[in-house]
């Protein structure tokens, strides 16, 4: 395992290295959180298809595989049609606002009271995606290295933020980048066909699995439908993919960057499930399905390859988790923060920066700890997705799309929503069904019924909303290309 230890560590370093270089182009409130609002077509889809496969793509990917067969693909895939929904339907006029955070867009449609609420709710989804890709940190090191998991935390964690902190978005922009290549290289173009190679291809593989593997809906119906509610949905309005929406250049480049990714992301997804899908007929008797990604690795791989592939699925935790990690500090610093010591918006630039930088470190730190008590990855990501979808789908969709909502109807979806979904998830369990398809019901109903029998938004707020819309804000510098 020498040469695997050197291949990882190196590739650790080189990804502290790219993160400090980064600080430097951290000038301005801008460039430390959505990197001054200037990718090109390239960094964009690179970045976008990173932060959204994470730990939980991975390893939660292949052990769906594992479990299920090429139906366990469903998760992932969920996750590749939401970003293409996001992609060819909203990124352009989200791009377009010119806003921090989801919030502000809320702020913005239906009043300030909007973004207090949708701020808290968006901020504990981000903290909980940190701790979901932290988690799976442990996955990996407690099988390959007998490394205790509290130990494999605190090491990841403490590269994650500290690169996140030195150049904010810059930094995580460019160790993204290096992380896309990383990622597909050691996954998809190493362990993908080395796996099925190794199982004896397709054909063996049909024997020696249980019936069903090869079916398309053998996860289940109603799981599907789950999936889509919760990941394609929770892509349309999640805080970390509308910040990487507002690093674009211009809004084409989000439409079409962002449609790139989407399709990448389904390529990933049946990768992950036919790794799966191998794993379990090579190792048909795993203690854990957890553990099927870092079996297969340790026992399929040749020394050195070892190593990059162990890179790529770290690379995949750190994107996810670098993501959520300044976009859980930017709400936080941004949306809840300033309003509780009712900071003004034009306060020094430095000071902003600073600000948003103790908050990326103490919500890092926080994010290790809840990592180190809690232990499925799945678990985790479903609860966050389901916070995130039943209290603010409805209101921000129906803000975009219908000129009739408002103020007291988003309010009441959110407590509704949001409500509905938690009391479920105590009743019936956090993987339960019920709690996303009732907390979108009552969103809805509480949305459409509040908004028609309360006046409707001011005039004057319309308009302004519109014109921020068509992207008729001032620019206060010029835009520089970034590939």
């Amino acid at each position: 395992m020498t040469v695997d230890y050197f291949v990882m560590a190196a590739y650790l370093l080189g990804i502290i290295g790219v993160g400090w270089w980064g600080k430097r182009r951290a000038a301005s409130k801008s460039d430390f959180l959505v990197a001054g609002r200037r990718l090109g077509p390239l960094m964009y889809t690179g970045t976008m298809a990173a932060v959204v496969l994470g730990g939980a793509s991975t390893i939660g990917g292949v052990r769906l595989g594992y479990t299920y067969g090429i139906s366990g693909a469903a998760m992932v895939f969920a996750i590749g049609l939401g970003l293409l929904a996001l992609s060819v339907f909203f990124s352009a006029r989200i791009a377009r606002l010119k806003v921090y955070t989801v919030a502000e867009m809320l702020s913005l449609r239906y009043g300030d009271t909007a973004a207090v609420i949708s701020g808290v709710v968006m901020w504990i989804y981000t903290l909980m995606l940190v701790v979901t890709s932290t988690i799976a940190y442990a996955s990996v090191f407690d099988v390959l290295f007998d490394v205790p998991r509290w130990v494999a935390i605190v090491i990841g964690g403490t590269i994650v933020v500290g690169y996140s902190a030195l150049g904010g978005m810059w930094s995580i922009t460019l160790t993204d980048m290096v992380q896309f290549v990383v990622k597909s290289l050691g996954v998809l173009v190493l362990l993908l066909p080395i796996a099925v190679v190794r199982a004896g291809g397709f054909a063996e593989m049909a024997d020696k699995l249980p019936d069903g593997y090869f079916s398309p809906t053998s996860i289940g119906g109603q799981t599907i439908v789950t999936f889509v509610l919760i990941y394609t949905f929770g892509m349309l309005i999640g805080q970390d993919i509308w910040q990487r929406v507002f690093t674009a250049r211009s809004d084409k480049v989000a439409s079409w960057g962002g449609t790139v990714a989407g399709v990448y992301c389904l390529v990933y997804a049946l990768a992950g499930a036919v790794i799966g899908m191998a794993t379990k007929s090579l190792y048909p008797r795993l203690a854990s399905a957890d553990d099927a990604f870092a079996t297969i690795v340790r026992h399929a791989l040749p020394t050195g390859v070892r190593g990059l592939v162990l890179a790529a699925a770290l690379s995949a935790m750190m994107s996810t988790a670098s993501g959520a990690l300044i976009a859980s500090a930017t709400v936080a610093d941004n949306d809840i923060w300033a309003r509780l010591r009712r900071r003004t918006a034009t306060g020094p630039q430095d000071d902003e920066i600073a600000s948003n930088r103790l908050a990326i470190v103490v919500l890092g730190v926080a994010a290790m700890g809840i990592a180190c008590a809690l232990g499925d990855v799945i678990e985790a990501l479903t609860v966050a997705y389901n916070l995130l979808v039943g209290g603010l789908l409805v209101p921000i969709l129906g803000g975009l799309v219908w000129k009739r909502g408002n103020l007291p109807g988003a309010m009441a979806s959110m407590i509704a929503g949001g409500t509905t979904v938690i009391v479920l998830m105590v009743t019936d369990g956090l993987l339960a069904n019920e709690p996303i398809y009732y907390g979108l019901l009552a969103g809805l109903v509480a949305y459409v019924a509040v908004s028609l029998l309360t006046k409707p938004t001011e005039e004057a707020v319309v308009q302004a909303w519109h014109r921020r819309l068509a992207g008729e804000q001032a620019v206060t510098a010029p835009e520089l290309s970034v590939v």
